[in-house]
């Protein structure tokens, strides 16, 4: 991979980490928020809301350190896929949860973007190369 390359890499991962370290920092700060949005079948949900909130931070800062990016990339995408359901179940109820807005506006290019919180922390950990990669 190009230098170039590397850089937006470099560039993302920060991006993401401090994504994902704001959203970890709401999650323990505000549960009473996420708890709104959270399905009903999720048993304990103020403790999955809590533990949600450290994994996120946990993540953030893993994917800032070189010896534990690879699996905090692969952690990242899972959580992804994890907690796809509570965004199904905002956009579906449309339950207000402030500052959000309430409108498919918002929550269709939400759910659309989902595949990049996927894509995001394995390309931003190394685990994939796509598209930087050299053919």
């Amino acid at each position: 991979m190009s230098q170039s390359s590397e850089r937006v890499r470099c560039l993302l991962r920060y991006l993401l980490a401090a994504v994902y370290l704001v959203a970890g920092i709401a999650h323990l700060w505000v549960p009473e928020k996420f708890l709104a949005i959270t399905p009903e079948w999720v048993p304990a949900p103020r403790a999955v809301i809590l533990g949600t909130g450290l994994c996120e931070i946990a993540g953030a800062l893993a994917l800032l350190t070189a010896r534990s990016r690879h699996l905090a990339g692969i952690m990242l995408a899972l959580y992804a896929i994890g907690v796809f359901p509570a965004n199904i179940k905002h956009a579906l109820d449309a339950g207000l949860v402030w500052p959000l807005p309430q409108s498919w506006w918002y929550h269709a290019p939400r759910l659309a973007f989902q595949p990049v919180l996927v894509w995001w922390p394995l390309f931003c950990a190394g685990v994939i190369d796509w598209p930087m990669r050299r053919r």
